[in-house]
């Protein structure tokens, strides 16, 4: 069961979001980058207080994400990245992205913080980042 309202168009979104960010990790790592966005969704707080669905998610400015600035982007959702999604959108969440709302891909190693929020670990080129309990309680509640 869905843990955030969506609908086929958004779900095509956020995997195509995921196949951008994320295609050379793997299935692991693309399923990351869904848990941030469906956190973001959910979080109410911080930078995505006004952010109620994927597509406002996926096409937030500022604060959004650089694939929807390329190419790679628009290209059409295949099917395994689409059922990687609804695992996301389902509930699915995995570390070190359970409950990130940020990550990024540095030069070098990750940083202890971004955007003042705790590096809660990596995964292969990533590094994620994740609130406290007490700034988005909604990010644990699920």
């Amino acid at each position: 069961m869905a843990i955030i309202k969506t609908n086929a168009a958004q779900t095509k979104l956020l995997a195509r979001l995921m196949r951008a960010e994320a295609e050379g990790e793997g299935e692991l790592g693309m399923l990351m980058v869904g848990n941030v966005g469906v956190n973001r969704v959910l979080a109410n707080c911080l930078d995505f207080k006004n952010i109620r669905n994927l597509e406002q998610m996926v096409f937030q400015r500022p604060g959004g994400f650089e694939a929807t600035i390329k190419g790679y982007f628009y290209q059409a959702a295949r099917d395994r990245d689409i059922r990687l999604a609804k695992r996301a959108i389902n509930g699915e969440r995995t570390h070190p992205a359970r409950n990130s709302l940020w990550f990024f891909r540095p030069e070098g190693g990750c940083p202890p913080t971004w955007y003042d929020q705790a590096n809660s670990g990596r995964f292969k080129n990533h590094c994620f980042f994740s609130p406290t309990v007490e700034d988005c309680p909604a990010v644990f509640n699920y």
